[in-house]
């Protein structure tokens, strides 16, 4: 859309608006004027066309228009939808249209009432979206509280904060001695100059700058980054409640899309270590307790149990016990999480360790290189969307997963490595080629 304004023959400011096949003209007495066309709403100035007494005689507009189309003037005027409008000439000198094509334009001495797209939102006050300085108090969002929007903690020292709901970013500043629970968060969640932290987060992005002494159950579907950080540790998400697997799925997260333990220093220090991991069997509660009884949080179901967690605990960047590793695949369908979970359990129940999982889209060709001599057939799988993939370790793994495969999903699309000699290039060669895909 281009507007400009010209100079025409009569001393008069004439307005031309162009977009795709609409070339929309007037004539005004007022320098600078921006004159927009749509239907059955005419707008100079924000008037309708009904006579303004700002104006001085008679004045005539005549446009061209094309079928449906809307036009978005600048200033953010947005016009209604021009439907079904021809060529006419109207004048806001109070007198009949001249000519006209349209007859759905009514009465032009009435002024209509006038709307933009902003009157059509809800009316949202920001002290809703941010918690600033507060101090030994429980705090935070119930479910639906926020729906996506971007939320502030600032400012709170030796506060247990809840936030149970979805968001688009959380920044976290000067926060001291806090113990924080956040809902998936679309984009990024990032501290800034905080210390004494404790904390369980799901998001895109995790990053930390000018932060002491964190701990952090973490569900991140890029690679977390600290800078200028001191004392961070990390551990797996572990978390439930009720509407947390909605949450998820509205902030475009994948449960299965966890890089907890993969973290970027961007300001090492040579001969010291600015992060670390949380004991393996490190428990949420010993770090984030549960909402007080007499809060507003009472009603929240929650649990900290790794069987209940949303996301699944996985072992990360930690030693694995065993040499033998196996990969499991699941091809989309209408179970592909559930069975998921399925397998997990199982696997869990028999000792085998959960390494990491991943979601993500395959192409023909990825399909080939990944599974290679176990390609054939597998390429029409992958058409109905991602596919969930899963390292198990353990001795004997293989083995127990083809049995698993046999007893449990016979007759689901799955691959599951063959024997114990292939299978660890099975898994370097999916979860290489999944990291490349997200960039990690």
């Amino acid at each position: 859309m281009n507007i400009r304004t010209e100079r025409n023959d009569l001393g008069l400011d004439k307005c031309i608006v162009h977009g795709f096949g609409v070339v929309a003209a007037s004539m005004v007495q007022d320098a600078g004027c921006v004159c927009g066309v749509g239907f059955p709403i005419f707008l100079i100035h924000g008037l309708s066309c009904a006579r303004s007494g700002g104006w001085d005689g008679d004045l005539t507009l005549t446009v061209d228009l094309i079928k449906d189309y809307e036009l978005i003037l600048e200033d953010d005027v947005a016009l209604q939808s021009i439907t079904d409008c021809g060529n006419f000439t109207l004048d806001l000198g109070g007198n009949e249209l001249a000519e006209t094509n349209n007859t759905a334009l009514g009465n032009s001495n009435q002024e209509a009432p006038k709307q933009y797209s902003w009157d059509k939102r809800e009316k949202v006050d920001p002290k809703d979206f941010m918690l600033t300085g507060l101090k030994n108090e429980t705090v935070g969002r119930l479910p639906g509280k926020l729906n996506g929007q971007q939320f502030v903690i600032q400012d709170c020292e030796n506060c247990n904060i809840f936030v149970f709901d979805h968001s688009a970013t959380i920044t976290i500043d000067d926060c001291v001695n806090c113990r924080i629970m956040l809902g998936p968060v679309k984009g990024s969640v990032f501290f800034r100059d905080c210390k004494d932290i404790k904390c369980v987060v799901a998001c895109q992005q995790f990053r930390t700058r000018d932060c002491k002494k964190m701990d952090v159950f973490l569900c991140c579907a890029t690679q977390p980054i600290i800078e200028s950080s001191t004392g961070v540790k990390f551990g797996c998400y572990q978390y439930y409640y009720p509407e947390l697997a909605f949450h998820f799925k509205d902030a475009g997260l994948s449960i299965f899309n966890n890089n907890w333990s993969n973290i970027h220093d961007f300001t090492p220090v040579s001969g010291e270590t600015n992060w670390s991991l949380l004991p393996e069997d490190a428990a949420v509660l010993d770090y984030v307790p549960l909402p007080e009884s007499e809060s507003e949080f009472k009603s929240v179901r929650i649990s900290t149990e790794a069987s209940r967690s949303i996301v699944p605990l996985t072992k990360g960047g930690r030693r694995k016990e065993s040499d033998e590793s196996c990969l499991f695949v699941f091809f989309a369908g209408d179970y592909t999480t559930a069975n998921a979970r399925k397998l997990i359990d199982e696997a869990t129940a028999k000792s085998f360790v959960l390494i990491q999982t991943k979601e993500v889209s395959m192409r023909p060709e990825d399909v080939n290189r990944v599974f290679q001599n176990n390609a054939d057939g597998l390429a029409e799988w992958i058409t109905k969307g991602p596919v969930v993939a899963l390292e198990l370790n353990g001795d004997g793994v293989v083995e127990a997963c083809q049995s698993i495969a046999n007893e449990v999903f016979n007759g689901t699309k799955i691959f599951v490595s063959e024997n114990k000699t292939t299978s660890s290039r099975d898994v370097d060669n999916f979860f290489n080629f999944a990291d490349m895909q997200m960039g990690l």
